[in-house]
C-alpha cells in the first residue's frame, strides 16, 4: 500500500512494523535527537536512518524541528494514541468474545461433568 494515500492507521502500524523504527521511537520518548545522535546505536549509515526517520516522519510519529543548523526529531503521541485507542477497543470486543466461550464452555460441563469418562454401571442401558 502507498503510504502517502493510506488510511492513518494503516500508515501508524506499517512504520511500527520495522524494529529499528520501533527502536527510534524509543530513543525519542527519552527526548529530541538529532539523525546523528540517532543513528549511534544502529549498525547503519545515517542515509538508512533517515529512509527510517522519513517513514516515521510521514505516519506522524515524529516532527522536525530547526535549531540553528540542527533538525532535532521528536516523538509526536497522537498517531501511537489512535492505534493504542483501536487496540484496545478490539481487545475489549475479544475479551467479551473468549468471557461468553468461557461461560458456554462451563455450561457444556454442568450438563455432562464426565463427557471423556464411559458410562458406570449404572449408567449403562440395560
Amino acid at each position: 500500500m502507498n503510504t502517502r494515500t493510506g488510511d492513518p492507521l494503516s500508515v501508524t502500524f506499517a512504520a511500527l512494523a520495522d524494529p529499528t523504527r520501533r527502536a527510534i521511537l524509543d530513543r525519542l520518548a527519552e527526548g529530541e535527537a538529532t539523525v546523528n545522535e540517532l543513528s549511534d546505536p544502529f549498525d547503519m549509515s545515517v542515509q538508512a536512518v533517515s529512509k527510517h526517520l522519513k517513514v516515521l516522519e510521514r505516519a506522524g510519529l515524529i516532527s522536525r524541528g530547526r535549531d540553528a543548523q540542527f533538525r532535532p526529531c521528536r516523538f509526536e503521541v497522537e498517531p501511537l494514541d489512535t492505534a493504542v485507542d483501536w487496540i484496545e477497543r478490539h481487545r475489549q470486543v475479544w475479551e467479551a468474545r473468549y468471557d461468553r466461550l468461557e461461560q458456554h464452555l462451563l455450561h457444556l460441563q454442568r450438563s455432562d461433568p464426565r463427557p471423556d469418562q464411559p458410562p458406570t454401571s449404572k449408567e449403562r442401558p440395560s
